[in-house]
């Protein structure tokens, strides 16, 4: 059991997600709801995603699920017969949330629609890759096809290579952060008016939402320096041409002149390092696109030269946001999330190792990191809170 009551200590939810949903459960979990998985008497198949620990029991190895399953109770049950229907419909009946998505363990068993009519405060948020309707909704998409078919992939990658997937499932990270923020919506209109609602969450648009500038440049492409509406797959450089992913003498660094191009210029010429770029034509408004195309190609030869630690720190502390592209092993060990205890300590089994912490911080309802526990390890205690008797 948790060691803090979170921010939504008291609040019953029933997790029936798969990977499209699962970190939007984690994120609820995480602020102390009252969460309970099913999983069938073998144990979710999730708890097989990898990586996993070395030397811990089967079943409680994978470093995947103890983070994205983090601060749950664990109910074994089998849907196929008729106390674990009612199980589950006891488990609904006790809900004031239900995240669902299609096809996962028990969905038929809960029976969602009749809970709705029984129940007309549950808030339900049905996850789903493409939506209930429309010619795709009954597509299949793991996240790199979400990715391909919401737009991500066709972002990524240079002009003349293939596009890239994303590290991880970013898609469903992001489907996750929409699946908890529906929740919370939902549940501030039960609390508001008292009747509930279902929500309906799709992957597919989830992920159109972020493209953000793709589309604006797709419609207002006479903004843009290009001959065609949809701009070419630029690598590292963003849209408007300002941000740039750069080799230092060591490294990488996303470099921009934005938002101040004349602090920029000053410490060009500062160092010297300025070149042409102190020409009347690239003050002219008409010519911006030329000037930072010539910005950034005297930066490029600018920024080859230098260290790229130092060269970070300097920016940073002119007021340029530049970023440090760190390796992974950079960022675990990086000073600022040590200096703010971000690191948490995760338990598989017998063994314990670090994991992601929070990203958030709540000054009066702290979050805490749970025990994570074996399949059906707390089943005895869910069907006491549901009241079950061996003969119902």
């Amino acid at each position: 059991m948790k060691e803090v009551e979170g921010a939504l200590a008291g609040l019953h939810i029933l997790d029936l997600t798969d990977e499209r949903g699962i970190y939007g459960a984690k994120l609820l979990a995480d602020l102390g709801a009252d969460m309970v998985r099913p999983e069938p008497p073998g144990g979710d198949p999730l708890r097989n995603r990898g990586p996993h620990l070395d030397g811990v029991d089967e079943g409680v190895s994978s470093l995947w699920h103890a983070f994205f399953a983090s601060n749950r109770r664990f109910f074994s049950v089998d849907p196929a017969t008729q106390p674990g229907v009612l199980q589950i419909a006891k488990l609904v009946d006790r809900a004031d949330i239900v995240l669902s998505c299609d096809g996962t363990f028990a969905i038929e068993a809960a029976n969602l629609e009749e809970a709705k009519k029984r129940r007309p405060e549950l808030v339900v948020i049905d996850v789903t890759s493409f939506g209930p309707e429309g010619p795709w909704s009954d597509f299949l998409a793991p996240d790199l096809i979400a990715g391909a078919l919401g737009g991500f992939c066709a972002t990524t990658g240079d002009v003349d290579t293939p596009p890239l997937k994303g590290f991880g499932e970013l898609n469903f990270m992001v489907s996750g952060a929409y699946t908890a923020i529906a929740a919370l919506t939902a549940l501030y209109h039960v609390r508001q008016e008292g009747h509930g609602q279902q929500v309906d969450v799709s992957v597919h648009e989830c992920i159109a939402s972020c493209l953000e500038h793709v589309f604006m440049c797709y419609w207002y492409d006479e903004l843009m320096p290009t001959t065609t509406p949809v701009l070419s797959r630029r690598g590292s450089v963003h849209w408007s041409g300002a941000y740039v992913v750069m080799a230092a003498a060591d490294g990488s660094i996303m470099v921009t002149p934005a938002p101040d191009f004349d602090a920029q210029l000053s410490w060009l010429i500062q160092e010297d390092a300025h070149e042409d770029l102190l020409d009347e034509k690239y003050t002219d408004p008409e010519n911006y696109p030329a000037t930072v195309k010539r910005f950034m190609e005297v930066l490029h030869k600018w920024v080859a030269t230098q260290n790229v630690e130092q060269f970070f720190f300097e920016a940073q502390s002119r007021h340029s946001p530049y970023g440090w592209v760190l390796p992974i092993e950079k960022v675990a060990e990086n000073p600022q999330l040590q200096a703010r205890d971000w690191w948490v300590p995760y338990k598989a089994g017998a063994r314990e190792t670090l994991g992601p912490g929070a990203p958030y911080r709540f000054s009066e309802t702290p979050w805490s990191m749970g025990s994570y526990g074996t399949p059906g390890a707390d089943s005895e205690s869910v069907l006491a809170d549901i009241g079950w008797q061996d003969t119902p």
